[in-house]
């Protein structure tokens, strides 16, 4: 064992280091180093310890309350792109940096960071919200009471981890989980050899469905390959469109899908209850993701119709299927001046119509006297109050 003053990277992503050097610790801080744990130990002044990789304790003094992000691919591009529609934009000094802001939020801190690790941190205390996909999340994760999903549906990101096997040889006709674990072939002697990166989900998959006889391995580059090279009989993989297996003769079977997963927001129980403003930075985050998913494809229809009255005219469209929008529609009257008089002949209707039934809509509009139809998106609708964050609330116990 060796004592080893970390940088803050190492510290934070596990403590892995490349080069081991005894170094004299500082009086107040010290690594102590194994093969398989490490323990964190301030002065008496701290309040916070993480022992063998996992925080305990009161959360760590900070003023700023921070969120991971994905720093590379399509998850980090969508990312910023939602918070960019919800109005949150992310401000980087320089795209190089791994800390950011976002204005509007002027208390949130941005760490840049890899899904994976953004989940650890959130363990470790060392962020207090992030996103990344629920796979992310149940892996590395693992059921820890500390996380909460926040929203468990922010719609991108979307696949499903599930295991594939070959089309050919001697799973040809197998097409089912319950089929592959009834194959003879596996014993204790020769198990099911399957190769995945998901070493928590996978063995848990299979001990739940009854499957025995199974090793899991991991494997360097694109596991559809593991299969034809003969390291492996299956792999478990997300999958998006299934192209990938397809080509490489893999296909699912009935029962072997382990999880749907799509981007979520996550938070540490531990951040919402005791860091000053967590809570209520994250009620605006999930307000505003809320809002802004709940209108994606909804579209404002506004029409003129003519009636004795705003009941008769209310009745006339919610005699018409695609017209009630959200709770019914906006009926009020249309003022003009007729011989030197105020008079309402006309009154105005405004709903809520997703895009799928806009045409079919504005046909009904017409049908029951409606005219000079007006179109335009919505950008947020916000609700009362969120169902998630009282689900949110209920969660924490408040």
């Amino acid at each position: 064992m060796s004592l080893l003053r970390p940088s803050f990277q190492q510290f934070t992503s596990g403590f892995t280091p490349a080069v081991s050097i005894s170094l004299p610790p500082p009086p107040s801080f010290y690594v102590s180093v194994s093969r398989r744990s490490f323990a964190y130990c301030c002065s008496s002044q701290s309040e916070t310890a993480v022992v063998n990789g996992r925080f305990d304790g009161r959360i760590n003094e900070r003023d700023e309350i921070r969120l991971g992000l994905p720093s590379k691919g399509r998850m980090a591009a969508d990312t910023l792109d939602l918070l960019k529609d919800c109005q949150l934009s992310v401000k980087q000094v320089n795209p190089r940096q791994y800390v950011a802001q976002i204005p509007q939020l002027p208390n949130i801190e941005v760490w840049f960071q890899r899904p994976k690790d953004i989940v650890r941190k959130l363990l470790s205390g060392d962020l207090d919200l992030g996103i990344m996909g629920l796979d992310t999340v149940s892996e590395y994760g693992q059921g820890d009471d500390d996380l909460i999903i926040v929203h468990d549906a922010l719609e991108y990101g979307d696949c499903h981890l599930s295991l594939a096997i070959p089309k050919y040889g001697i799973f040809e006709n197998i097409n089912s989980l319950k089929e592959l674990a009834q194959m003879p072939q596996w014993t204790a002697d020769r198990p099911l050899r399957v190769a995945t990166g998901f070493t928590y989900l996978g063995p848990k998959f299979m001990n739940e469905n009854g499957l025995k006889n199974v090793v899991f391995s991991t494997a360097d580059g694109a596991l559809e390959a593991a299969p034809a090279m003969g390291i492996a009989d299956a792999i478990l993989d997300l999958v998006s469109s299934g192209t990938t297996l397809r080509e490489n003769n893999l296909k699912e079977i009935e029962g072997g899908v382990v999880l749907e997963s799509q981007a979520v927001l996550v938070a540490s129980r531990k951040a919402l209850i005791q860091r000053k403003g967590a809570l209520d930075t994250t009620h605006e985050i999930l307000e505003r993701f809320e809002a802004h998913l709940r209108a994606v494809g909804q579209f404002t229809v506004t029409a003129n119709m003519r009636g004795r009255s705003a009941e008769e005219v209310a009745e006339r469209v919610l005699s018409q299927p695609s017209l009630s929008g959200l709770q019914g529609p906006t009926v009020s009257p249309v003022f003009c001046k007729r011989d030197g008089k105020v008079a309402a002949d006309y009154y105005a209707i405004v709903i809520c119509v997703p895009k799928k039934a806009l045409y079919k809509s504005v046909q009904q509009l017409r049908a029951i006297g409606g005219s000079g139809v007006l179109i335009s998106p919505l950008t947020y609708i916000f609700d009362e109050e969120t169902p998630r964050w009282r689900e949110l609330l209920s969660k924490l116990g408040l």
